[in-house]
């Protein structure tokens, strides 16, 4: 019998890679190709973070060695934590060193050029061959990145922006080179401005050095552009403790963060952060919580109050024991999901890296043509040369590939800060279209906590003897309604004495008794189940009582109505500045809830909201924003509960408080950390404004390509104007993404973080 082995069945899997040696957005898309060949494999790579997310059937391994083949280099994320950012620092300095030696040498030579070129005159014998020696180290070693860049991706069979660049330069300098030694330029154009004389034919060399230096100069300020925007993101990573004062047997032990086990205890001294998610158990303090929600006003916390890593302890001394280990605390899920929404590709940056994937082939082809056409038309070798270089440098879509990617990375970083974390593009571009905002009433808009607001005496006894009974009876039980009772109670400094024979009666209320006394505390219907009469005096109360939208409690001793009890959630204190924000913005808010017209209403008035959806059962949420997008609107959902997830999902942008349910939060596309309501509006605001960044960066990536080529290709444009305007171009898309780490909270200070802070 022959036994036939077989593999074990794969499974998908997700993870990301590190990417080093791309430099413009056709490197990305090579990279991402690469990787999409591999069987069962879906692969984004993002530009601007420099990381390739694969989800599939391979391994890190198999991936690793994709980018390899393509002429790239890649390792697993975390593989190495200091790598990248070493890597990152290396390609700045390098550049710097290229582009100061560069400039050093092109300033001279531009003097030369004009002045021996122009002037013959001055000229002295040799002068061509001592501006070659100037131009050599710039056009060979400081051009170097170029070079070898488009070596490598020719060896591989490709084209990139660093082809164009490496062509132009060449040529530059190879027709200077030859001009001089077969004197093939007599005069022309120089600059587009006049005519130069004869014998000017080494002007070609400062085009060379120019371009060099100018494209050098656009890639070193672009590159610590994208260090500081990834410095945004890496903030939030600086913010975690590095070490923690352990407790342990009597002794207090400094051990790294990592270390720490959920049922340790921690000690943390006054000004020093909270090394991870927990719950205090010894000790008071003031906590700083601006680092992780944005909230500038520190909030008090102690003994069973929950705290939260990375915040700091401003004023006091507790004892914490850890309740969640380095990896799932909440700040390590927010920098994860911030990560994961800067690696996830919009759809309008998708169209972008298909048109970088043929712009630069068909770039050189008009370059080529364009020379063509010049020779044919009668032109000088020079004029067809000075065309073709300028369509060649005049085209890189360079600010194509970085429009979207870095103000996405900038913005995400930013929301992070501010406890706004995007899951992904799709939010964003959600957040253009939205026109309407449904908010779920409990939880919401309400802290969930009932109170009781009104107490109605109907019978003899007094409400301080009332308040007793009702508070004995509801104590065993657990729900909002029966804490209520008995916070009222306890804030009233009654004592509350023991039930005997108690009963929970599911949806009519408890029984039990106190005192020796039967005590009924419900709904209408407990009472007339126990045949408990309601009296004239007691109708008119419980009326005026639920015409405010309060919830009705009726509270009945020895077979008598004695009191109607009026409880209603307490409203939190942003939501109305919440609400009119979102008004401001020109959104249409309908508050959604399960109780009943009168309650929803009431609660609605309070925070001038015009429309209601009220007796909204759990189970049809999702179907009442289904019909409101029937009707043409575009729905974003507000809520907190595990009935409010399947209408986050079925919302065109679903925005979950992070108070709120695991399911809730998984079903949301924007989760909010910050515990007030104002960061509703905030992130609306911050989406529309990363959105209209992109729109900004595409319009004049596309404009500046599509306006410029005609004009470099008539030949109005000089070389030298066309590296400047390119790397100008760049430069101006990712500082005009920049200016969303400005981007401040409504009506609060504004909070700058810098890495390693």
């Amino acid at each position: 019998m022959t036994v036939t082995e077989t593999a074990p069945e794969r499974t998908a899997t997700s993870f990301d890679l590190d990417i080093e040696g791309m430099t413009c957005a056709a490197c990305a898309g090579r990279v991402e190709k690469a990787l999409n060949r591999l069987p069962g494999v879906t692969a984004t790579v993002n530009f601007a973070a420099e990381r390739a997310t694969i989800t599939g059937v391979a391994d890190a391994t198999q991936a690793v060695a994709a980018v390899e083949r393509a002429g790239y280099r890649a390792q697993p994320v975390g593989a190495d934590q200091g790598r990248s950012r070493t890597v990152a620092f290396d390609r700045i300095s390098s550049l710097r060193r290229r582009l100061t030696v560069a400039a050093l040498l092109t300033v001279p030579l531009m003097d030369a050029t004009i002045v021996l070129a122009l002037v013959p005159g001055l000229r002295f014998p040799g002068w061509e061959w001592a501006c070659v020696l100037l131009a050599v180290p710039i056009v060979t070693w400081a051009a170097a990145p170029f070079h070898r860049a488009t070596w490598n991706n020719l060896r591989h069979g490709a084209v990139t922006m660093d082809t164009l660049v490496s062509l132009g330069i060449a040529v530059a300098f190879g027709w200077a080179v030859a001009s001089i030694l077969w004197g093939g330029y007599d005069g022309g154009r120089w600059l587009g401005f006049g005519v130069a004389p004869g014998g000017a034919h080494a002007i070609y060399l400062d085009v060379a050095a120019g371009m060099t230096t100018f494209q050098l100069a656009g890639r070193y300020f672009e590159a610590k552009a994208r260090r500081r925007a990834a410095d945004v993101l890496e903030a939030l990573r600086a913010l975690e403790s590095p070490t923690a004062r352990l407790l342990r047997d009597g002794e207090e032990l400094i051990v790294p963060t990592a270390e720490l086990q959920i049922g340790d205890r921690v000690q943390v001294f006054a000004g020093e952060a909270i090394p991870t998610d927990g719950t205090v158990v010894a000790g008071r303090s003031a906590i700083d919580t601006s680092a992780m929600t944005g909230e500038p006003v520190p909030r008090e916390a102690s003994i069973g109050d929950a705290v939260i890593g990375a915040t700091v302890s401003t004023d006091g001394m507790i004892t914490v024991e850890v309740g969640a280990t380095r990896a799932a605390t909440q700040l390590s899920r927010m920098a994860a999901i911030a990560e994961r929404a800067q690696e996830r590709k919009a759809r309008v940056q998708r169209l972008a890296d298909r048109v970088v994937a043929v712009f630069v082939p068909a770039v050189i082809a008009i370059a080529l043509v364009t020379g063509l056409a010049w020779v044919f038309a009668g032109g000088v070798g020079g004029e067809a040369v000075s065309a073709a270089i300028a369509v060649l440098i005049i085209a890189c879509p360079c600010a194509l590939g970085l429009a979207t990617p870095t103000a996405l990375m900038v913005g995400i970083g930013r929301g992070a800060q501010l406890g706004i974390l995007m899951k992904g593009q799709d939010a964003l571009e959600a957040s253009g279209h939205i026109d309407t905002v449904v908010l779920d009433k409990t939880g919401t808009l309400t802290d969930g906590r009932m109170t009781v607001r009104t107490v109605a005496m109907v019978g003899s006894l007094s409400e301080p003897r009332v308040l007793a009974f009702a508070a004995a009876v509801e104590r065993p039980a657990s729900h909002a309604v029966a804490r209520a009772v008995v916070e009222r109670a306890a804030a009233s400094g009654l004592a509350i004495g023991e039930v005997e024979d108690f009963a929970l009666m599911p949806g009519l209320g408890a029984h039990g008794v106190v005192d020796g006394r039967e005590v009924l505390v419900g709904n209408e219907s407990l009472l007339h189940d126990r045949g408990v009469e309601i009296t004239t005096a007691a109708r008119k109360a419980a009326d005026r009582v639920g015409s405010d939208g309060e919830t009705l409690m009726m509270v009945a001793v020895a077979g008598r109505l004695e009191a109607v009890f009026g409880l209603a959630d307490s409203i939190k204190d942003s939501a109305a500045e919440a609400v009119a924000q979102l008004q401001a913005l020109g959104l249409r808010t309908i508050l959604l809830t399960g109780d009943g017209p009168a309650a929803g209403r009431a609660v609605a008035d309070r925070l001038d909201i015009a429309e209601v959806l009220a007796g909204i059962l759990p189970a049809d949420k999702a179907a009442a924003v289904a019909t409101l997008q029937e009707e043409g609107c575009k729905v974003a959902m507000v809520g907190d509960g595990v009935n409010d997830a399947a209408a986050l999902a079925q919302a065109d942008l679903g925005l979950a408080l992070s108070s709120g349910t695991d399911i809730a939060l998984q079903s949301a596309d924007i989760i909010l950390v910050r515990d007030d309501l104002s960061a509703v509006p905030d992130a609306i605001r911050l989406s529309r404004r990363i959105l209209r960044i992109i729109k900004g960066n595409l319009v004049w990536a596309f404009g500046y390509n599509v306006a410029a080529i005609p004009i470099a290709a008539l030949g109005l444009l000089n070389p030298l104007i066309a590296a400047a305007a390119m790397s100008l171009s760049s430069m101006f898309v990712v500082h005009n993404s920049l200016r969303l780490r400005r981007f401040s909270a409504s009506g609060r200070r504004s909070i700058e973080y810098r890495a390693g802070s």
